[in-house]
């Protein structure tokens, strides 16, 4: 993850369903914002992003997370201008893509993102070459060019020996790996991916998942997923955001999304998650005020699930932790590791009736947006 200016920014970003939503937002905002999604919703309208503000940066994985109707699959259409948002800004590589008339836009599509639906969208009466082939027609690239690009992504993704099947010939998996190397053929700076394995068998999934690290490691997209598989979204992701209503509740690490859950809807969300499978001792990193712990250093990469029989084991009050590079990073306590290995960690909800209502939404089944 790059430390540079965030390659998608936007601000205020408001997506309303109903008749006249620029009015209606615009006149709620002159005197206000609207105060819940209950209040929008009695006045006629569907809030399905509300005043979203992120940044992204370039080369991160941000995974966005939410139950159905949350709006999680609106926010990334409004982002790509799939959906034209309500208000607010969008600014890619410094450039308003609001602003953009449709010549501009498809220009964007064409040069500098990539997108992946869980409907794989594959042309049926094309072969797998030709399904590759198809945006690099569309943008006019000359015939050997095209051919040469498509095989190399084809090979990229493990489908090599397999360039004149017809989809109906492949797997889901193999299906799958076509919409992701047609996405890659032309080399997208962003790619937006909409659970694009949910519909894929637990196994062919983990493998997809594995491939997708390994493009992931090799490439460095800057990239936008969506997913409802909490798992996944650990496996994958830089940051996690969580939205609900429409609103984005969290956008952090995953480290700190378990540990420190920033509403009590956020707590309920994670309550489940085994907190030592997704904590790294880095997470839990002090600073050395004083001599430097005796003993082995820990790896400061490592989960504390990872760990856990050297807690057990090592009943030093405090281990030295090394980074990536055998460089001493700083200490971790041992009853620190043990809370969360051991322990239930992170803050409760605040009241009673809190905790009720975050429940009840994490239970409740909502109209997807």
């Amino acid at each position: 993850m790059s430390d540079n200016e965030p390659l998608i920014s936007c601000r205020g970003l408001w997506k309303l369903f109903g008749d006249n939503p620029v009015q209606y937002l615009e006149q709620k905002l002159l005197n206000g914002k609207p105060s819940s999604f209950e209040e929008i919703r009695s006045d006629g309208y569907v809030p399905a992003v509300r005043d979203v503000s992120l940044d992204i940066a370039t080369g991160e994985m941000l995974v966005i997370m939410g139950l159905s109707g949350s709006g999680k699959s609106t926010l990334v259409r409004c982002l790509s201008r799939l959906v034209e948002s309500t208000s607010g800004s969008i600014d890619i590589a410094g450039q308003d893509i609001r602003a953009l008339d449709e010549k501009g836009l498809i220009e964007l599509r064409r040069n500098k993102m990539g997108m992946v639906f869980q409907n794989f969208a594959l042309l049926p009466n094309r072969t797998v070459l030709d399904n590759v082939v198809y945006p690099l027609e569309m943008r006019g690239q000359d015939k050997h060019t095209r051919r040469a690009r498509a095989l190399e992504v084809i090979e990229l993704v493990g489908l090599e020996g397999r360039e004149s099947y017809f989809p109906r010939e492949l797997s889901g998996g193999q299906q799958q790996r076509v919409g992701i190397a047609r996405s890659l053929a032309i080399e997208p700076d962003i790619w937006f991916l909409d659970e694009p394995f949910s519909a894929l068998d637990p196994l062919i999934r983990r493998d997809m998942q594995d491939e997708f690290l390994r493009l992931q490691g090799m490439l460095g997209k800057t990239i936008v997923f969506i997913t409802h598989d909490f798992d996944e979204a650990l496996r994958l992701a830089d940051r996690i955001a969580i939205m609900k209503d429409g609103l984005v509740e969290q956008v952090d690490t995953p480290d700190r999304i378990v540990l420190q859950p920033a509403t009590p809807y956020v707590a309920r969300f994670t309550e489940n998650i085994e907190r030592s499978r997704v904590v790294h001792a880095a997470f839990l990193s002090e600073q050395i005020t004083g001599a430097t712990p005796a003993g082995d250093p820990l790896p400061a990469t490592s989960t504390i699930h990872s760990l856990a029989r050297r807690l057990v084991d090592d009943t030093r009050s405090h281990y030295p932790l090394v980074d990536e590079l055998g460089q001493l990073s700083g200490q971790m306590s041992r009853d620190a590791a043990l809370e969360v290995l051991l322990g239930k960690v992170g803050v409760e909800a605040e009241t009673e009736t809190e905790t009720a209502a975050a429940e009840s939404e994490i239970a409740a089944e909502n109209n997807p947006l």
